[in-house]
């Protein structure tokens, strides 16, 4: 599966950014706004010069696994714990953060 790039700051591979860089903070956002997949909204946000556009929950191919590359709708990706495609433990501690990505 070809991973799509992931926009931040001081990513690395999977997705990890200077916010949040645990060992599950795996998953890339996409912004309705740019369409750029980003680590998280603050780093969007300190890289690009609108705020982080919210998806609507439905929309395929917003959240993706930073480790494989595997795309979910956030809907789908909500009521996960791990990757379908992987097994990569997603941080249950994203749900915090859902009115930044979803509407």
């Amino acid at each position: 599966m070809q991973k799509e790039r992931i926009f931040g700051k001081t990513i690395d591979a999977a997705g990890r950014c200077e916010h949040y860089h645990s060992a599950l903070d795996v998953i890339a956002n996409r912004c309705a706004v740019c369409n750029k997949l980003y680590a998280c909204y603050k780093c969007h946000d300190a890289c690009e010069a609108h705020s982080f556009g919210a998806v609507k929950s439905d929309t395929e191919r917003t959240v993706m696994c930073g480790v494989c590359g595997a795309y979910y709708s956030y809907a789908t990706y909500s009521a996960l714990s791990s990757c379908t495609h992987c097994g990569a433990r997603f941080n249950p501690g994203c749900a915090l953060h859902k009115s930044c990505y979803v509407q």
